[in-house]
C-alpha cells in the first residue's frame, strides 16, 4: 500500500524524514511496524503538525489529501541535526473476513481493506456474486491475498483461523424505510452469520455493520452467550460514520481543517439515538444554540440524507464502508500491540443503566480495554436532555435484539 504525506512509502521503500517533528497525542488510522527502534513513535492519520521531506510525490491520493496526511508521522531521531535513511517493513499479518462483501458496503470496503499494510489474507463471502469482487480486487498490487466463499456451505471456511469478522451483509435502507423496517430481514441474516462465527473463530474481533446496529449487536450477543463463547470486549457495533459525519459537518460549519477536528458520538446508532457532544469538539469551539441544534439534527439523520440523493438507488454505503475501514484499522492497530487506539463504538457497558452503549474507547488487544467516563461528565444541558431523549428508543431496539434472538433457537 501506498500513502503519500510528506513521504510516500511503499513496502520495502526507503524514505527520507525530516528530524524536529513534535508527537500528535490522538487516535491514528493506519499501522506499520518496523525494524528501526529510533523512529516513527507513532503514525496517526487523523492529524497534520509535522514538517517531513519526501523524496517522491507519487500517490493515489490527491493533493489534499496527501497535504492533509502531511506530518502524519510523529518521529523521534536519535540526532535532532541529522537526516536518517530509514526502511519501512510493514508486517502484514491479520486475517480478516467480509460477509457480505458483493453488496453495495461490501465492496468498497473490501478495496479499502485490500489496501491495509497490516491484512494478510482477505475473505470475501456473500451468497452470490462474490467471485467477481475477488477476482478483481485481487488484481490490486497490495500485499493481501484474497479469497472468495459463496453460499452457506462454504462459510464455516470462509472463517477458519479469522482475526476480525466485518459483517456489513443485509438489505440496505429505502427512501420512507426507517432501520426499524429492515429489522425483520437482517435479524435473521445476522443471527446465522454470528452462529457460523461462534462455530469457526470464536475467538475473533466482531464488527456489526448491518442495521438497525441498535438491535443487531444485542442479538450477536445473545447468539455467542448461547453458544459458551461470548466476550462482550470482542463484539462491536460500528457507530464510527456518526463520529465521520460529526466530523465532517462541524468543520464544514465552522470552517476548520477537517483533519483536526474530533467530535465524540455516543448512544446508539440511529435517529435520536445519535447523540454528538459537540460541547467536547476538539479543537475547542463555540457554538450558538441554534448550531447546536441543526448539527446534531444533520448529524443525527446523515443517513436519510444520503437515502434520500440517492432517490431509490442505495443508501450511504461509500461513506460507511470508509468508517468501517477506520474502524477496522484502529483494531488491527490494536491487535498489533499499539498502545494508543480510542475509538467510538457501540458495546456492552455500565456507563449508563443501558446494557449496549456507544462511546470512546480504548482498544487493546483483547478488544474493549477500557471505557472513557470522563466523556460522560461536563455536558450542556441539551446533551443531558438529549441523553434522556434517547434512552427509551434505544432500551427498546435492545430489547427487541434480545428477544428476537431469544425466540430463535441456536443452531447447535
Amino acid at each position: 500500500m501506498a500513502a503519500s504525506s510528506a513521504a510516500t512509502f511503499s513496502i520495502g521503500s526507503t524514505v527520507a524524514f525530516g528530524s524536529k517533528v513534535s508527537p500528535i497525542p490522538q487516535s491514528k488510522l493506519c499501522g506499520v511496524t518496523l525494524n528501526s527502534q529510533n523512529l516513527l513513535k507513532r503514525f496517526c492519520g487523523l492529524r497534520a503538525a509535522t514538517s517531513i521531506s519526501r523524496e517522491s510525490d507519487s500517490s493515489f491520493l490527491g493533493k489534499e489529501s496527501a497535504a492533509a496526511l502531511q506530518g502524519s508521522f510523529a518521529l523521534k531521531a536519535q540526532n535532532s541535526n541529522q537526516r536518517s535513511h530509514h526502511r519501512l517493513q510493514v508486517q502484514a499479518s491479520y486475517k480478516v473476513a467480509i460477509l457480505g462483501a458483493a453488496g453495495g458496503i461490501g465492496q468498497p470496503l473490501s478495496l479499502l481493506i485490500k489496501m491495509s499494510p497490516l491484512v494478510s489474507v482477505l475473505h470475501l463471502y456473500d451468497i452470490a456474486n462474490v467471485k467477481g469482487v475477488a477476482a478483481d480486487l485481487s488484481h490490486c498490487n497490495t500485499p493481501s491475498q484474497v479469497l472468495d466463499f459463496t453460499g452457506p456451505a462454504e462459510l464455516g471456511n470462509a472463517l477458519k483461523g479469522v482475526d476480525v469478522v466485518v459483517i456489513p451483509a443485509g438489505v440496505p435502507r429505502k427512501p420512507g424505510m426507517t432501520r426499524d423496517d429492515l429489522f425483520n430481514i437482517n435479524a435473521g441474516i445476522v443471527k446465522s452469520l454470528v452462529e457460523a462465527v461462534a462455530d469457526n473463530c470464536p475467538d475473533a474481533f466482531i464488527h456489526i455493520i448491518s442495521n438497525p446496529v441498535n438491535s443487531t449487536v444485542p442479538i450477536a450477543a445473545e447468539v455467542l452467550k448461547a453458544k459458551g463463547v461470548y466476550d462482550p470486549k470482542k463484539l462491536f457495533g460500528v457507530s464510527t460514520l456518526d463520529v465521520v459525519r460529526a466530523n465532517t459537518f462541524v468543520a464544514q460549519k465552522k470552517n476548520l481543517k477537517l483533519i483536526d477536528v474530533d467530535v465524540p458520538v455516543v448512544g446508539g446508532h440511529a435517529g435520536i439515538t445519535i447523540l454528538p457532544l459537540l460541547s467536547k469538539t476538539k479543537p475547542s469551539v463555540s457554538f450558538t444554540d441554534q448550531e447546536v441544534e441543526e448539527l446534531t439534527a444533520r448529524i443525527q439523520n446523515g443517513g436519510t440524507e444520503v437515502v434520500e440523493a440517492k432517490a431509490g438507488a442505495g443508501s450511504a454505503t461509500l461513506s460507511m464502508a470508509y468508517a468501517a475501514a477506520r474502524f477496522l484499522e484502529s483494531s488491527l492497530r490494536a491487535l498489533d500491540g499499539d498502545a494508543d487506539v480510542y475509538e467510538c463504538c457501540f458495546v456492552q457497558s455500565d456507563l449508563t443503566e443501558l446494557p449496549f452503549f456507544a462511546s470512546r474507547v480504548k482498544l487493546g488487544r483483547k478488544g474493549v480495554e477500557a471505557f472513557i467516563p470522563s466523556d460522560l461528565e461536563g455536558w450542556t444541558e441539551y446533551e443531558q436532555k438529549g441523553l434522556e431523549a434517547l434512552k427509551t428508543e434505544l432500551k427498546a431496539s435492545i430489547e427487541k435484539g434480545i428477544a428476537f434472538a431469544n425466540k430463535q433457537p441456536v443452531a447447535a
